[in-house]
């Protein structure tokens, strides 16, 4: 079926600019489609994977990925630390007061989930450093009324670093109803660029034990695995191995919405869009068979010099197959360049146009992520390609189904 007669006719026909008008826009649509398909699923599948990244590597990198409780607190953590850090995907631990209140200034206030933790400790296991000032944990381990707060408590505060906010952590117990206010001064603010920024705010350890149910303990252990998807069964393993009372959390409950959702968009966008290739694939049976009726001539005339069934198919399969081949190829070379500047093409059109294209407190983070992986671009090419084989399969029986007599009856 394929020789070196069906390539080189084939090639012709695919490259041939010598069809009716009509064919030659066709085909030249679809090629195109087949771009635009190719190169929006390229792209739309990096940004996918950015998202993705970012919830790993920011969200994740900042707040807990997994944790362990007492009921009552933990009085004496370091014996506990050393013991979880023995556990060989514990890559580290640190412990935290988690305490949930309102910080306000002026008239303005803001609800705000709040972290006590140990500098030094928490440098191990957490990336909020990079988001800091240079001093920002150096400050923190200094004041103890000092408090970190991201960007987006920031601006609804309108506060800036110096400025004094008040605290206020509602009772929970006791039959006190008074809630403790405490007088901070903001020392540093952290823009990670994620919906962290609007609710996150850290304090030093010891100062936000004495705020909570139980002073002079710490609410928790938290722990840095060296597999995001493996923490659920870490933390299954670890508690069962602590005496009764101890209970944990990972991740996939926390935020395990934000990166279900991710998927389930990712899933649901890859499915359209491969859609959108099969319709440029339709759009290439269209040509081929326009094609066929276009050339039913030449076909009669290789056929009565001998070309056999298998030669004519083989010639409309490597036509079929190089306008699948030209789109694809293009398709992958606009994707991969889309990929590769979406990010800052789009910061400066916001720049540009002076608006915010995704805010962090709607989005789960403030602008557009793109991550190429070019075992997606290969996925993609592959599937593109197999498509259009088989699109050109039924153009191709159909020419080899001209007879030489009918189709040379009038010419």
């Amino acid at each position: 079926m394929l020789n070196k007669l069906t390539f080189l006719v084939g090639a012709r026909y695919g490259i041939s600019r010598r069809h009716s008008q009509l064919v030659s826009f066709i085909s030249s649509l679809s090629i195109a489609s087949l771009v635009i398909g190719v190169a929006l699923l390229v792209l739309v599948m990096s940004i996918m994977n950015g998202f993705d990244r970012e919830l790993r590597e920011r969200i994740l990198g900042i707040m807990p990925q997994a944790t362990i409780y007492q009921r009552y607190g933990i009085e004496e953590p370091q014996p506990l630390i050393d013991e979880l850090e023995a556990h060989p995907q514990v890559l580290a631990a640190a412990p935290f007061v988690q305490l949930q209140g309102l910080l306000a200034h002026q008239k303005r206030v803001s609800p705000v989930n709040l972290f006590g933790i140990d500098p030094a400790q928490e440098a191990r296991l957490s990336s909020l450093k990079e988001y800091l000032p240079e001093q920002g944990f150096e400050q923190l381990s200094q004041s103890s009324q000092g408090i970190l707060i991201g960007r987006g408590i920031a601006d609804t505060l309108q506060v800036e670093p110096g400025d004094s906010v008040s605290l206020i952590i509602p009772r929970t117990g006791g039959g006190n109803p008074t809630p403790n206010i405490r007088m901070l001064t903001v020392l540093a603010i952290f823009d990670s660029g994620t919906e962290i920024d609007h609710g996150l705010a850290l304090m030093g350890l010891e100062a936000a034990s004495s705020l909570s149910e139980f002073p002079g303990t710490v609410t928790g252990i938290r722990l840095q695995v060296n597999d995001l998807f493996s923490a659920p069964s870490v933390v299954r393993q670890l508690v069962n191995a602590l005496p009764p009372g101890f209970y944990g959390s990972d991740w996939t409950r926390t935020q395990g919405n934000l990166y279900e959702a991710i998927h389930m968009s990712k899933n649901l966008v890859e499915m359209l869009l491969f859609l959108i290739i099969a319709i440029a694939a339709f759009n290439l049976v269209s040509t081929l068979i326009m094609v066929v009726v276009d050339k039913q001539g030449d076909i009669a005339i290789l056929r009565t010099l001998g070309a056999s069934t298998g030669e004519i198919i083989g010639i409309f399969m490597v036509q079929g197959g190089l306008i699948g081949l030209i789109g694809t190829a293009l398709g992958v070379a606009v994707g991969v360049l889309l990929s590769l500047c979406v990010t800052d093409a789009v910061q400066w059109l916001e720049r540009l146009l002076n608006v915010r294209f995704l805010e962090s407190d709607v989005y789960p983070i403030s602008y557009l992520p793109s991550d190429l992986q070019w075992s997606d671009v290969a996925q993609i090419a592959v599937t593109a390609l197999i498509i259009s084989f088989f699109a050109a399969l039924y153009p191709a029986w159909r020419a080899s189904r001209v007879q030489p007599a009918e189709a040379l009856r009038y010419e």
